[in-house]
Formats: structure tokens, sequence, C-alpha cells
């Protein structure tokens, strides 16, 4: 097989599609806009969620695109040969237009045509749904891969868990998919080898999903009317198995950025292991970061939502570069290397370079002074070891132990705490020999952190458990690991369920609520341009059933004149009850009409306008009011900073808003 380049099989890819009646779109931004229900944009669907439930997409019903895409449930991972927090997604989608005889003849043309992948069918497999209760076995799919070509036996029906893609929430869209892989040299593991396995012979490049159901609440599946094919082949991963490279950091993709690790650090990728786990989190997480600050939508650090995920990833960046002798400023030097390799696929990276660099120092900083404020915690803790150790050994060396033990409690110099209340008890009955064998237990205990105080640590200071463990060996002491990898464990759990709870109700809520919430962030955004200044723009956006939260770039905390002046003008545009208006046009007549939001699209492409009145003038894909008036009134609950030249307001709508006493 020939050897691909990423560039090579991106450009590949949009034409095949292309070639095939689809329309070019652009990627949308990772950060996901007014959409309740995750941080980040998670797949190439992700941004058309309300054109798959039927709305008309301006480009027409055949679409492909290359999305941006980060998921970071797996953060922890990250370092061994797979795991990444940002991937790139080829996609193409038919919104209630073609289907699976049209998409799995054109799949099997993309795989294995010389003008394209030109893979051998001896070394292709392909798995579909192998049916259950809720919906049939999809021969028909098994039975396109036969007459494309495909060999009998390289074909696997599989469950559910493995053949079925959503739906996103507990009801919606889903439907079976079909996966493409390609077999490695490695034995089958047994007579039931297959797809579904993880011994690594087999290897997915492609996924065609065809959304023929929607889920109801009562569990059951009937058709949709609008059935649509979406797939999605990951740039990263199917650029590693068409070379048949080991790990996606052995890829193109990695290389410039391994090297100047290399550069600055003096190690070597892959001479040790640990040296290769750190050149891979450096590497993945800095370019994850880079493409999140340097979004037309980016977020700085901060303590929540994508802030707090930003900050993880560039700390744990940082903290890795530390271990391999990494120079201080480091992260702005990688950044620089992966926004010029990106530069010309995602020009926003190079619009946004100077906010990158900015805050990658400010961060770094941080850092510096969060470990200095852990290492002061872990001395307040090895302190108060070393006192209560002094405190023992001189009851052991009493002539009276237990006279000294009865009086440090009755002093309270022996606090009641759980692990002193051996000793208290021992020295109250006057049993010498129980207080000795207390103290003793108790002395040999203070030679380990527990897991609550390394955790804390962790969790409160942000102090990595790494640096924790050598500064108790430094002092002689050792970690409980298995105390504060079971308080870790329950951190992800709790971190996880609030995640969940995001998608609880689908993958976008469009109910009147939410489209009034969205019409109300137009507004809000209209009115603060009015007030501040035409410097603020939009950098995020979250909408629940109760509130908003609007995000904008504002140098200062507004005073309560502006505040009120905001509500005074978003109000009377919604007394004003004027007609919510959806246009298609062109960018660039967008940008003669006077529209604001994110020129992210493509010259010539077809977007959507949404104007209220004449008070506001915005690309978006919805949903919406269909009247300002919906609204019935507006209130800001609270002004705040989001980060570093970053302001949010939190406001409600409706009857909310007249209750002058609710806060958020």
């Amino acid at each position: 097989m020939k050897t691909y380049h990423s560039a090579e099989l991106r450009t590949m890819f949009q034409k095949f599609f292309q070639d095939h009646g689809h329309a070019m779109i652009s990627g949308a931004s990772v950060i996901p806009e007014n959409d309740p229900t995750v941080l980040f944009t998670t797949a190439g669907m992700h941004p058309l969620v309300p054109y798959l439930m039927g709305q008309k997409h301006p480009a027409g019903t055949r679409l492909t695109d290359v999305q941006k895409c980060i998921r970071t449930g797996d953060i922890e991972d990250v370092g061994d040969a797979s795991h990444c927090t940002f991937f790139e997604m080829l996609g193409n989608w038919s919104l209630g237009d073609y289907f699976k005889q049209e998409m799995i003849p054109w799949s099997w043309e993309f795989l294995t045509s010389e003008k394209y992948l030109g893979l051998p069918k001896e070394k292709l497999a392909f798995s579909v749904f192998a049916g259950d209760e809720d919906c049939p076995r999809d021969e028909e799919s098994a039975q396109l891969w036969r007459d494309c070509g495909a060999l009998p036996d390289h074909i696997f029906f599989l469950p559910k868990e493995n053949n079925w893609w959503g739906p996103a929430g507990l009801t919606g869209p889903c439907g079976p998919d079909t996966e493409m892989f390609i077999i490695t040299d490695k034995e089958p593991c047994g007579p039931d080898c297959s797809p579904a396995c993880s011994c690594g012979r087999y290897l997915e490049i492609w996924n065609d999903v065809f959304m023929q159901y929607n889920k109801q609440q009562d569990g059951t599946f009937v058709p949709l009317s609008q059935k649509n094919v979406d797939t999605g082949m990951g740039l990263e991963r199917t650029i590693c198995v068409l070379n048949g490279k080991k790990s996606v950091y052995e890829t193109d993709l990695f290389e410039r950025i391994l090297a100047k690790i290399a550069e600055l650090s003096g190690k070597t990728y892959g001479s040790d292991e640990e040296t290769t786990k750190a050149f891979r989190i450096i590497s993945d997480h800095m370019r994850t970061s880079t493409f999140i600050m340097g979004d037309d939508r980016g977020v700085s650090p901060a303590n929540v939502d994508q802030g707090y995920v930003l900050r993880r990833l560039i700390r744990r960046a940082v903290r890795y570069g530390m271990a391999i002798g990494m120079p201080e400023g480091f992260t702005g030097e990688i950044a620089k290397v992966i926004i010029d390799q990106y530069q010309d696929v995602y020009p926003e990276l190079k619009r946004n370079e100077g906010f990158v660099l900015e805050q990658l120092s400010l961060e770094e900083g941080r850092f510096a002074k969060t470990l200095r404020q852990g290492e002061k915690e872990f001395d307040k803790f090895y302190n108060n070891v070393k006192n209560t150790k002094a405190l023992l050994e001189s009851i052991l060396a009493a002539e009276d132990s237990v006279a000294l033990a009865q009086e440090l409690a009755q002093t309270k110099k022996l606090r009641p705490s759980p692990d002193m209340m051996p000793i208290i008890e021992a020295a109250k009955a006057g049993d010498k020999d129980a207080l000795a064998a207390a103290v003793n237990a108790r002395m040999e205990n203070l030679s380990v952190m527990d897991g609550r105080s390394a955790f804390k640590l962790y969790d409160t200071f942000g102090f990595p458990i790494e640096m924790t463990m050598e500064l108790a060996a430094e002092k002689g002491l050792t970690v409980d690991e298995a105390a504060f990898a079971e308080r870790f464990k329950q951190h992800q759990a709790t971190s996880q369920a609030g995640s969940e709870q995001r998608f609880k109700g689908g993958l976008a809520d469009h109910s009147a609520q939410t489209a009034r919430l969205h019409t109300a962030t137009h507004l809000l955004h209209a009115a603060l341009r009015k007030v501040l200044g035409d410097e603020v723009a939009q950098k995020g956006s979250n909408i629940t059933a109760e509130r908003l939260r609007f995000d904008f770039s504002f140098g200062r905390k507004m005073t309560a004149e502006e505040i009120a002046e905001v509500e005074k003008l978003v109000n009377e545009a919604i007394q004003a009850a004027a007609t919510v208006t959806c246009n298609e046009m062109t960018v660039a007549e967008a940008k003669e009409q006077g529209a604001i939001g994110l020129f992210e699209s493509k010259y010539g492409e077809q977007v959507k306008v949404y104007t209220m009145g004449q008070f506001s003038k915005e690309i978006c894909g919805g949903p919406h009011a269909v009247n300002t008036g919906d609204l019935k009134s507006f209130k800001i609950k609270k002004e705040e900073s989001s980060s570093a030249g970053v302001r949010r307001i939190k406001a409600v709508i409706g009857t909310k808003a007249e209750d002058e006493s609710e806060t958020l």
C-alpha cells in the first residue's frame, strides 16, 4: 500500500464527495454556539443536528466538510499510542437525499479505486448491525457490500454495542451503522476473532451511519420520515492505519511538533517509555489547547466549563514538560509550530495567534504560582506530621506515659480526631500497654500521607499527585496511592455524571423556551455593542431551560448604568414585537448588509441570516423564536469576569425576568 500524507487525504476526501454532488461547507467552531449539551464540538454531525432533524440547510441536501473536534473524556489516557483529545473528522451527509444504496458503493469506490485509496479487497473487513428485538438485522447493507465485491467471510454481523449510533440522549434520531476496517498482519486471536475484538487485527477507518429510526420516550423505535446518512473518517487514525504506523504520533501530523519538543528538551522521542509518554502528552495537549484558544470563539483558561478543560490541558502539558527539562515559556514555542502547520487549513489560528501566545504565557505563570502554593500546603501537612510525631515520641519517653497522655488530652494538644481517639481512650483507661500500642500504631501511620490529604492538594490547589509523591519521598514519607485513586475515581464519576446530564435531553434541545433564550442572546449581543462599542464580540454562550449565559470580549467590569441601559434596549426590542426573519445569502452579502457573526465560512457559501426588526442582524443556525415579543421580558441577573478580557452575563426571560429576587 502507498504512503499517504494528511493533506493529501484531507483534499482527496473532499474532492471525492464534491465530484458526487456534495456542497463543500466550512467546519464549525470547536466551541458550540447556544448548545447546552456539550462543552466542545465532539463530532462532525454535531453542528448539523438541526438539519438532520429536518431544518433546511442553505447549501442543500448533500454536504461534506472537515470538522475540528475535541473529546476530553479520556484526558488521563493520552500518552498511549492512540488517544488524542483533538482530531479532524472528514464527513459527508445526506439530509433526506440518498441512503444505503448510494453510500455503500461510494464507500467501496473511495476505499478500493486506484484513483483514491486503492486498498485491496483482501485487506478490508466490514461490520453491520446483527439485529435485535428493537430493529431488524441489516441484511441490506451486507448485501450491498457483497454486490460491491467484498469477500463474504469479511462481513461481520455485530450487536448494537458495535454497530448502532445514537440517540445522543434518551430519545432522538438513531440507526444502524456499517463500519470499515483494515485487516492487519496480526494473527486472529481465536476462532471468533472479529472487528468486535480488541486484539488489533482489525483497525477501523470509516463509519457510515444510517439514521432511519427515532427512539421514543417509551423506548420503542419508529421509522424517521427523513432518513439521513452521516459518515465519519477520523483523519489522524486513518492516516495512521493507512501507513501502517503503530501510533498516531508517528504520522506527519505530529512530526514537526515532536521535533520542536526534542529541540527544546534535548531528549529523543522513543528513547524510553516515560520520555515517549511525555512527548505525546505535550504534543496532543498543546495542539488541542492551541485550537481551543485559536478558534474565533476561543476561550481563556478558567475554572469552569471549556476554560477548565483548557487549563487542565495546558497544566498537564507544562507538568510533563518540566519532567523532561523543557524551558520556561515552551508552550508558546510549541503553539507557534502548530499555528504555522495548520494556518492554511484553519486561518483562524493565525488570526488569533497573539491571543493564544498571551494566554499561554499567563497560564504558565499562574501554574508556577499554583505549584508554589501546593508546596506551601504540603509543608503545612509535613509540619503537622513532625509536630504530631514529636508529641507521640514524648509520650513514649515519659516516665509516666499515661499521666502525660491524659494531660495532653485534657489540654487538647492531643486532638480528639478519629486517628487520635485510640490513644485518648487508652489514656483514659489508664492502660499503659494499650497506650503504647496505640501510639506506635499512630507513629507508623504518620509515615504515610493519607489519600484525603493528597487528593485535597490535587483537587483544591491543582497540585499534581506525582509532585506530591516526590515531595513526600524527600521527607521520608509515602503516599496512600490506593486511597488517592479511589477518591480520584469518585471525582471522575461525579464529573462524568455532570457531563452526561448535559446530554439528558438529546444532542440539542430545540424546545420553545430554548429558542426564546437563543433569540435573547442575539438581542443581548446587539445591545452590548450599542452600549459598549463594536469591539464587543461573542466569545461563547450556554443555554439551559432556566437561563442564558453569554460571554463577550470586554476589558472591564460593566457599570450599573451600562447594565441598566443594556437591559432597557433588550426589553424595548422585545416590546417592539418584531418578526424574526431568516434569509439565505452568501457570506459576502451578509457582510454587505451589516450582519454580525463569525465569518468562518468560505466566500460564496450560503449562510442563514436572522433579522429582528432594526435591532439585530446576525449569521446563525437557529433555533429562534417567531417574534421578539415571545420573550415577554428580559433581566440580567449577574455580570462577572469569565476570564482575562472576557466578561460573562447571566440572564433570564419571561416570568423569571419579573422575579427580582431570583439569583443565579
